[in-house]
């Protein structure tokens, strides 16, 4: 399934039935007097969040969405029936913004969480309702009120605890399916990863945490440079980062260069993202000449968390665990 994250879309709510204009007709009874009924009321247009939908795929093809109408109201008093409301399941995560004044409707962050979109339309009264002392056989009935319509902007933000960060090629994916029950796609070229890939990470103490493989970034990605822009906005509700560096793309001369160019992207596309604590992960620790590499970016990094791991290996990744539940517990 391709992964969707962002759709415009038009909703529409149920108009409201006409009321009836009626007179009562029996034998013997020449002036029954008025008895048209109500009309329906038009069906709501409801989003409900829900942690079956991943994506906004359902979007794609289908962008006019539209709830029933109220049925017209009837003689002898019979009201029309509401019309259904159209209940929309999103994934947990979904702004939905006002296309054309751009104001936020509702961030669904729970599970469950249903809110009214678009309301129906009222039903019109019917005739039997305008009778009175001075006027026993009104001919007339109320119109149903016309429905809402909307064009929104729908657009997904993954939730999760922790954002893992970094250039192509770093060793994201295979860290995800080490220490989460993920399997992403892995290989040795770099944009393997093309969509987010989210993991549920178990604990010994404690909570789960769920954390976020994002798509590599490049010089340039705030601008939309590669697959940076797109996926972004995935890692600005996460809680921490985990700045993934290979440690073979480390520059002995200028060892934080690489540790650098991805914060630079970061605060250029969001100062509150560049703000959140990380942990910075120097990865392949397998390799040759990995440790002399890290001793030195260790050294010009002074003052930075910092753990040493190999992601294919296994080495060091459990306490690379403990080092993110510590920072957890004392983020908020």
């Amino acid at each position: 399934m391709k992964f969707i994250d962002e759709a415009i879309i038009t909703v529409q709510s149920g108009d409201g039935g006409r009321g009836c204009v009626s007179f009562r007709r029996e034998k013997f009874i020449p002036r029954g007097g008025p008895d048209g009924g109500d009309g329906g009321k038009g069906g709501d247009v409801v989003f409900v969040a829900t942690s079956r939908k991943r994506t906004l795929y359902q979007f794609r093809y289908k962008n006019i969405l539209k709830a029933k109408n109220g049925a017209h109201g009837q003689g002898k008093k019979k009201a029309g029936k509401n019309g259904e409301n159209l209940k929309i399941e999103i994934p947990i995560g979904t702004l939905v913004v006002d296309s054309e004044t751009g104001q936020l409707i509702k961030d669904f962050v729970k599970p469950g969480e249903a809110f009214v979109i678009a309301k129906g339309g009222r039903g019109g009264q019917g005739n039997a309702r305008f009778k009175s002392s001075t006027n026993r056989a009104p001919r007339f009935a109320q119109p149903g009120e016309s429905g809402e319509t909307l064009t929104l902007k729908i657009e997904l933000k993954l939730l999760a605890d922790v954002g893992i960060i970094g250039l192509p090629n770093a060793g994201k994916s295979t860290l995800i399916s080490v220490i989460s029950s993920a399997q992403p796609k892995i290989a040795s070229y770099p944009f393997t990863t093309l969509t987010p890939n989210l993991g549920v990470v178990q604990t010994d103490k404690g909570e789960p945490f769920v954390v976020a493989d994002i798509p590599g970034l490049i010089s340039g990605a705030h601008k939309g440079a590669g697959l940076g822009i797109r996926f972004l906005k995935h890692i600005e509700r996460t809680r921490i980062l985990v700045h993934l560096i290979d440690i073979s793309s480390i520059d002995t001369n200028h060892p934080l260069d690489v540790y650098n160019a991805i914060n630079r992207e970061l605060a250029l596309y969001s100062k509150n993202l560049a703000k959140k604590p990380q942990i910075v992960v120097l990865n392949k620790l397998d390799i040759p000449g990995a440790k002399e590499a890290a001793d030195i970016f260790q050294s010009a990094a002074k003052g930075k968390n910092i753990a040493l791991i190999s992601a294919i290996t296994g080495k060091g990744v459990n306490h690379l665990k403990s080092q993110i539940i510590q920072l957890l517990n004392v983020t908020h």
